[in-house]
């Protein structure tokens, strides 16, 4: 029996939500069992609680052995506020667990991976359990947690260590204590409803801040706002201009970003958890 503890590290999901993971994983996980904190239904103001609630959840999820896992339940902007103070107090059996997120939970992927705290993966949240392709993303993650790699997105090799993040919360986190060292990763990037001139300034600042990579993989961009003006480029486009200038290959497209094909990518070199 796999134990996942959910939390909102930073905005609060619904009894809805709630409801309709419990019940796939009722119907199709016997070997998984899911317990969400009461502080994902917590709200101040647009956050899933204040700084300090949000944080004393994350703890209590993290330093329990009662769990293996930590997922977070859901994205929008809050988990960077917790991140630093979080690391420093997790203790000996949070470092055994997996952490599950993405969008703006790569904050915490990113604090813990620095920290070498657990397993940190990028997936599917709980909040996406309504929909029948969030739904199928959510598949994934659970697959991979009982050892189904088939989910995993397809140019993760075992051989080169990887990380994914969304790319203004990758941006974000450059020079602060919360930024991994990624040398020699392949890095995989996403983004959703930023303008195309923003997806290129990104790029420009992660170009001039990130250390030497192994190369850079695309993922999805969505939801993309009209502007004014047409950029005049696309996000491929973008991509590989940025890499040229930064000396790092462009290694093509990957499944990763805010849709039902979002693909799961554990960080560095890791396999999926065995449990009985």
């Amino acid at each position: 029996m796999t134990s996942i503890a959910i939390c909102a590290p930073a905005t609060p999901i619904t009894s809805e939500h709630q409801a309709a993971l419990e019940a796939l994983v009722a119907a199709e996980y016997p070997g998984h069992r899911v317990t969400f904190h009461p502080q994902c239904f917590e709200r101040a103001g647009h956050f899933a609680g204040d700084d300090l609630r949000r944080l004393t959840a994350l703890l209590e999820c993290a330093n329990d052995p009662a769990f293996d896992v930590v997922w977070f339940a859901k994205g929008g902007y809050g988990s960077n506020r917790i991140a630093e103070a979080a690391v420093a107090q997790m203790n000996r059996v949070a470092r055994a667990k997996t952490y599950v997120g993405f969008s703006d939970a790569g904050y915490l992927l990113a604090a813990l991976y620095r920290a070498g705290i657990g397993q940190c993966v990028h997936g599917h949240m709980p909040v996406s359990a309504r929909s029948e392709g969030g739904k199928e993303a959510i598949r994934r993650v659970l697959d991979w947690l009982q050892g189904d790699t088939s989910g995993v997105e397809p140019s993760v090799d075992g051989v080169t260590p990887v990380a994914a993040f969304n790319l203004i919360t990758l941006a974000m986190t450059t020079g602060t204590p919360l930024m991994p060292d990624l040398t020699g990763h392949v890095l995989m990037v996403e983004e959703v409803s930023e303008y195309m001139y923003s997806i290129d300034r990104l790029f420009f600042h992660l170009a001039g801040t990130l250390p030497r990579l192994k190369g850079l993989r695309l993922g999805f961009v969505t939801d993309v706002p009209e502007n004014y003006v047409e950029f005049g480029q696309g996000e491929e486009d973008i991509a590989r201009f940025w890499c040229e200038r930064a000396g790092v290959s462009y290694l093509g497209r990957a499944l990763i970003g805010h849709t039902s094909a979002n693909r799961v990518v554990p960080f560095g070199l890791a396999s999926p958890p065995s449990r009985t």
